[in-house]
């Protein structure tokens, strides 16, 4: 284990897998999926959730690891439900990581991204409305088409799928409009969609050190079982928390 939280040293930390990694290709160079890291919170006793939010299982060393995370990232891909359970709306990262990007010739933030296969969540809501850049929606075929149309006055809408959102098909997308490093922050249902289609490239998870009990559930949730294999590539140790980084086994 190796202790002390200094941010440019998390930012060395959390470089590596996305420098290295980027978009997968085919032998034409053609873009096949984007690098996708996941970022997650969990409790000693398996609780994704205090009171119904991840964040309150946190602290300011969580929040912080978050924005370096971002910073990485091209694109911060969500679930609706944790759109409206969390509170997302504003910019992706604080004043300094968006610093931090621009030193290194990226946007000063990530694009935002919301998975939604029936778009319950209107135009008028503070991710889009507070968005300081143009976010993006991926949603099916089968989505109402007024409220797509709505949609795509406030954010670029990705189709990807007919009735349940095709996830290979949407990171394929992403990659070629030139977004290959994807963030994603759950929910459980969209990670355990992203675990049964493989395409979790890295998990970091922060380990709360706190009992919950109670009905709080896991960090991914899906109707079957789809076992994948990670290596752990270090631990850092927080004041309080301890932040993990696993990687896929090749």
């Amino acid at each position: 284990m190796s202790g002390g939280f200094d941010v440019d040293r998390m930012h060395a930390a959390y470089a590596v897998g996305v420098v290295d990694s980027g978009a997968r290709t085919d032998a034409s160079g053609r873009p096949l999926a984007a690098f996708c890291r996941v970022n997650m919170v969990t409790s000693l006793d398996g609780a994704s959730t205090l009171g119904g939010r991840s964040g309150a299982l946190g602290d300011r060393q969580d929040q912080r690891l978050m924005s370096v995370l971002r910073s990485h990232a091209d694109v911060v891909l969500v679930g609706s439900g944790t759109v409206e359970t969390e509170g997302y709306g504003g910019a992706a990262v604080d004043d300094a990581d968006a610093a931090w990007r621009v030193s290194r010739g990226m946007p000063p933030q990530p694009r935002f991204a919301v998975v939604s296969s029936r778009l319950g969540i209107g135009p008028r809501h503070p991710f889009f409305t507070e968005a300081v850049v143009r976010p993006l929606v991926v949603t099916t075929e089968d989505s109402p088409p007024e409220r797509r149309a709505a949609l795509a006055e406030v954010a670029d809408v990705i189709v990807a799928g007919a009735e349940r959102v095709d996830l290979p098909d949407a990171l394929r997308e992403l990659a070629r409009r030139g977004l290959p490093s994807v963030l994603c922050e759950g929910g459980p249902g969209l990670l355990g969609a992203l675990i049964g289609a493989d395409l979790v490239d890295e998990l970091c998870l922060s380990l709360s050190p706190t009992l919950v009990g109670g009905g709080a559930g896991r960090i991914a949730t899906s109707a079957a079982e789809h076992p994948r294999g990670m290596g752990l590539a270090h631990a850092i140790e927080g004041e309080r928390m301890l932040f993990l980084r696993y990687v896929r086994e090749r």
